[in-house]
C-alpha cells in the first residue's frame, strides 16, 4: 500500500478521532476549566511513561521485526512469543509500582492524594492496555492497515462516548477514570476483529523466550524507553515551571495550545507511524530508501505547512469551538507553536528512519540533549517573554534537531 493510500485511510480513522478528541476537549474546557486542563496534562504525562515502561518499550521493534521477516516466517513465532512475555512482565511490574505507591504518584502529579484511586484503575488495566498495544503493532508490521485503522475508529467512538459522558457527570475525576480505562476495553474490540485471523493466533506466543529475539526487541526498547521518560518528564517540568511562576491558569492555556497542535498533527503522524515505520524497516536498498524519504517530504511537508497556515487563520473559531472564554489569552501562543509543529515534522521524517535502521545510540542520546535544551530554553524564554517563549523555546529546540538529524542521514547515506 501507498504512502497516498495510506495518508487517505488513516485520514479518515484520524477524522474521526479528531471529532472524538473536539468533543471531548470541549467538553473538558467547560466543565474543568484551564487549571483542570493542566492537571490533566500531567497525568497524561505519567501515563504516557507508564505505559511504555508497562510495554517493555519494545512495541517499534515488534512492528519492525514483523514487517522484516514478513507474514510467512518460522521467525514470527519466536517473535510474538518473546514480546508477549517481556510485555506481560513489565505491564505486570509498573501496574503494581502504580498500585503501591499510588498516593506518592498522585501527590506529585496532581499535588493531592485525593485521585489516589484513579492510579491503582490504572495499575489494574495496564496488562489489558499492552496487550492491545503488542497486537496492534502486529497487525500494523503486517501492514494490515484496515484492521489496524478499524480498532482505531473503534476506539475513538468509544473514547468519544464514554469519556465525554464521565466529564459530564464527574468532571475532573471522570476525565481520569477515563482516560486509564479507554484503551484496555478496546482490546475487546481488537480480540474480535482478530478471531479469525491467519496468522496471528494464540498458539504464536506460547513458545519459549528467545534471548536473541529480546535482545534486538531492548535495542528498540533503549530508544523507546528514553523518548516516554524524556518527553513527558520535559513537559511536566515545563509545566510545573510555568505553573510555579505564572499560575496554574497559565499552564492550563500552554497545555491547550499543545492539544492543539496534538489533534491536527494526528493526520500525519497517524500515516507516518502505519506506513513510514513498516516500508523502511522491510527495505535496504538506499535508492529505494532515498525515493521514500523524499516522497515522504514532497506529501507531508506541503500538508503540514497548509495545515498550519489555515489554523492559524481561523484561530478565533478554534478557540471557541474547542474551548470557553477563559482561553482566550491562548491566541497569542498560536504563530510559533505552528511554526514549530512544522519543523517537528520535517525532523520527524528524518528520525522514523533512524528508527526503522535501529541507530538506537544517536537516537537515545538525541532525545536526551533535546529534552534537557527544551526546558532550559523554555525557562529562560519564560522569564523573559512570559507565557509565549515557551512556543519560542519549542520552535527553536525543534529547528536545531532539525539540523542534527539531517547531517546525520546525509552521513548514513554517504556511507552506505
Amino acid at each position: 500500500m501507498t504512502l497516498i493510500k495510506t495518508s487517505v485511510l488513516s485520514f479518515i480513522a484520524t477524522a474521526i478521532k479528531m471529532l472524538s478528541m473536539l468533543a471531548i476537549n470541549k467538553a473538558v474546557a467547560v466543565f474543568i476549566g484551564p487549571t483542570g486542563l493542566a492537571l490533566i496534562g500531567q497525568f497524561q504525562n505519567f501515563t504516557q511513561l507508564g505505559m511504555t515502561v508497562a510495554q517493555g518499550g519494545i512495541n517499534a521493534g515488534v512492528t519492525k521485526y514483523t514487517a522484516e521477516y514478513g507474514r510467512e516466517s518460522d521467525q514470527l513465532r519466536v517473535l510474538f512469543s518473546t514480546a508477549f512475555k517481556i510485555s506481560f512482565l513489565c505491564s505486570i511490574a509498573f501496574g503494581f509500582t502504580s498500585i503501591l505507591f499510588s498516593k506518592l504518584f498522585s501527590d506529585y502529579f496532581l499535588d493531592t492524594v485525593e485521585y489516589s484511586y484513579v492510579f491503582v484503575i490504572f495499575g489494574i488495566s495496564l496488562p489489558l492496555f499492552v496487550l492491545n498495544q503488542l497486537l496492534l503493532s502486529i497487525v500494523n508490521g503486517l501492514k494490515e492497515v484496515k484492521v489496524f485503522i478499524g480498532a482505531n475508529i473503534s476506539q475513538s467512538v468509544y473514547g468519544l462516548i464514554f469519556t465525554s459522558i464521565l466529564v459530564i457527570f464527574f468532571g475532573l475525576d471522570g476525565a481520569l477514570i477515563a482516560m486509564v480505562t479507554n484503551q484496555s476495553v478496546i482490546l475487546l474490540v481488537v480480540l474480535w476483529m482478530l478471531r479469525k485471523h491467519a496468522v496471528i493466533r494464540w498458539q504464536l506466543f506460547k513458545s519459549a523466550y528467545s534471548r536473541e529475539e529480546g535482545r534486538k526487541l531492548f535495542r528498540y526498547s533503549a530508544m523507546a524507553l528514553t523518548t516516554a521518560a524524556m518527553v513527558p518528564v520535559s513537559h511536566l517540568l515545563v509545566r510545573n515551571y510555568i505553573g510555579d511562576t505564572l499560575g496554574w491558569e497559565q499552564a492550563g492555556y500552554w497545555q491547550a495550545i499543545w492539544y492543539i497542535s496534538t489533534i491536527y498533527l494526528m493526520v500525519v503522524t497517524t500515516a507516518l507511524s502505519i506506513y513510514y515505520l513498516p516500508r523502511l524497516s522491510e527495505i535496504s536498498d538506499i535508492a529505494e530508501i532515498r525515493s521514500e524519504l523524499f516522497s515522504g517530504y514532497k506529501i507531508i511537508l506541503p500538508v503540514v505547512s497548509l495545515m498550519a497556515v489555515a489554523i492559524y487563520f481561523c484561530k478565533d473559531l478554534i478557540v471557541w469551538l474547542l474551548f470557553t472564554e477563559e482561553f482566550e489569552p491562548i491566541k497569542e501562543l498560536f504563530v510559533w507553536q505552528l511554526i514549530g509543529d512544522v519543523i517537528k515534522l520535517a525532523a520527524w521524517l528524518l528520525s522514523y528512519l533512524m528508527l526503522a535502521k535501529a541507530m538506537v545510540r544517536y537516537l537515545v542520546v538525541t532525545e536526551i540533549l533535546f529534552s534537557i535544551l527544551f526546558v532550559v530554553l523554555s525557562i529562560l524564554f519564560v522569564q523573559r517573554y512570559g507565557l509565549i517563549g515557551v512556543t519560542y523555546a519549542f520552535a527553536l529546540n525543534y529547528t536545531i534537531y532539525f539540523l542534527v538529524m539531517a547531517r546525520r542521514i546525509k552521513a548514513f547515506f554517504a556511507v552506505s
